[in-house]
């Protein structure tokens, strides 16, 4: 019997999660897809027709998307017409029932990636979102540099040591914890409510005030005289980005 060698963990540079956006409006094929990318270690997200997913890729910002042609309002056609033409490239593999060659021709003409014809093993889906993705340049395999930049700050994973323009910084571990949260996600908003799950492992109930001290405490110790990289987002949460 022959051995099977593991792919590799696929990762953002950064270390964080790749977000994987799955439409389809047949929910059991969205079910499987979504289970067998979360076995991978990505973030998955769903949509259940052409509206939704454009909503989806403005809110969720994936590293690539499985899209399937035939679905209420907009198909994928049009779904990958409108994300090409707002500036969106994020790499699409298409789902289809069709098999003629033709329709191969009009999804990647379109600005699609792949093409994966119904039905289909969940393991060559997995297969070729990883070389979409590795060819994109989104996905990283593990074992690669633990720094976090943002800019002139940096965060080293391994050793906790935290600077910004070669001035150390020294944080507490839950203040630690917060900012490389913050710039696992950057450029990106994060909710008090996922700030509280991913940081203090509990559920949002009202202790949002423990959120806000604890983003003074970082902007004290990392922005105080300098320009500023944590930003609010009045209403929706926390953002850290560099200047431009």
């Amino acid at each position: 019997m022959t051995a099977t060698v593991a792919s590799p963990a696929l990762t953002r540079p950064d270390g964080s999660a790749l977000r994987v956006l799955v439409v389809d409006d047949e929910q059991m094929l969205t079910d499987l897809l979504s289970m067998a990318l979360r076995m991978e270690g990505w973030d998955v997200q769903t949509a259940a027709s052409g509206l939704q997913a454009l909503q989806a890729a403005r809110d969720f910002v994936p590293d690539a998307m499985v899209l399937d042609v035939m679905m209420p309002d907009l198909d994928g056609m049009a779904v990958l017409q409108r994300l090409r033409h707002s500036g969106n490239d994020v790499p699409v593999l298409f789902l289809t029932a069709k098999d003629a060659v033709s329709d191969r021709v009009a999804g990647l003409t379109a600005g699609g990636d792949d093409y994966v014809t119904k039905p289909f093993s969940l393991e060559e889906v997995v297969a070729r979102l990883r070389g979409l993705m590795r060819r994109a340049g989104t996905a990283f395999a593990g074992g690669g540099e633990p720094i976090l930049h943002v800019g002139d700050l940096s965060l080293n994973e391994d050793s906790h040591e935290v600077s910004r323009a070669g001035t150390s910084i020294e944080l507490t571990a839950t203040e630690f914890e917060l900012l490389r949260y913050l710039m696992r996600n950057q450029r990106r908003v994060v909710s008090k409510a996922q700030i509280l799950d991913r940081v203090w492992n509990y559920d949002f109930g009202g202790r949002s005030s423990v959120v806000e001290l604890y983003i003074s405490y970082l902007r004290k110790k990392i922005d105080s005289g300098r320009e500023p990289l944590i930003h609010t987002v009045r209403g929706v949460g926390y953002m850290i980005k560099a200047p431009q």
